[in-house]
């Protein structure tokens, strides 16, 4: 009696063994090949902690485009009518002067404000909104906040002489044509001045709109008689890119 129970008994633990090795070598392989595909699977970050990273790395692509390439101002007034006007955004190639660029009689350029050119800008009395316009300005996605630049038209540049007198400008005794000149403007309006001789590393700027520009005319009592430093020029306007209805290229004037 004993005989035959233990035959299948053993048949039985052998089939057993056999099932729970397949299971367990089966197991074992899909565990593997699971492990392989997670482990080529490239994690992903969570939106939350990917967003803050794609800001700042935007912020930083806007920084290094200010700093070494172009950056955006706002034109204030219309001094530089009607080639230039009220509310235009201006793109100022920066790398101009890196690659050898230098001023040149006929193109506009945007500078910093050499000494008493423009009135002292009032903060808005809202700390918080001063911080981002600053923010925002300090990395080239908003126009500078202290508004400390300008932007003029070359006229004559160090050494040379600039005189004008009843309706016509000249550059070293030689008449100017100005037909940039705002409609209904000449280029002394009304206003006689020099000669003046530009001292070497300056140049001498005036508006388009003539009889609405204070530039070099108005402050010949000034550091440089009037005169602008090439070191405070920040680089050629080169092209208007807002609004859309006033877009403009003026490229690399003289290059």
């Amino acid at each position: 009696m004993t005989l035959p129970q233990s035959g299948p008994a053993v048949e039985m633990s052998t089939g057993a063994a056999e099932y729970h090795a397949q299971h367990h070598l089966t197991g074992s392989t899909g565990s593997a090949e699971t492990g392989a595909k997670a482990g080529g699977r490239r994690r992903r970050l969570p939106w939350w902690a990917e967003f803050p990273a794609m800001i700042v790395l935007g912020l930083a692509i806007a920084l290094a485009v200010k700093t070494c390439l172009f950056q955006v101002f706002s034109i204030p007034s219309g001094s530089m009518e009607n080639t230039l006007r009220i509310g235009d955004r201006v793109a100022v190639n920066k790398m101009a002067p890196l690659l050898g660029w230098e001023p040149k009689p006929g193109e506009p350029v945007v500078f910093k404000d050499p000494g008493g050119w423009l009135p002292v800008q009032p903060a808005s009395g809202n700390a918080f909104s001063d911080a981002v316009g600053s923010a925002l300005s300090f990395v080239g996605l908003l126009p500078p906040k202290d508004d400390n630049y300008l932007v003029k038209r070359v006229i004559a540049t160090g050494g040379e002489t600039v005189r004008c007198t009843g309706k016509t400008l000249t550059v070293n005794g030689a008449p100017i044509a100005e037909p940039y000149l705002h409609p209904g403007d000449d280029s002394c309006s009304g206003l006689d001045f020099g000669p003046v001789t530009v001292p070497q590393g300056y140049i001498w700027v005036e508006g388009d709109h003539r009889s609405d520009s204070a530039d070099s005319r108005y402050h010949q009592g000034g550091p440089g008689a009037g005169a602008v430093p090439v070191s405070d020029v920040v680089g050629p306007t080169s092209a208007v890119v807002w609004p859309l209805g006033h877009l403009d290229w003026f490229g690399w004037v003289g290059k």
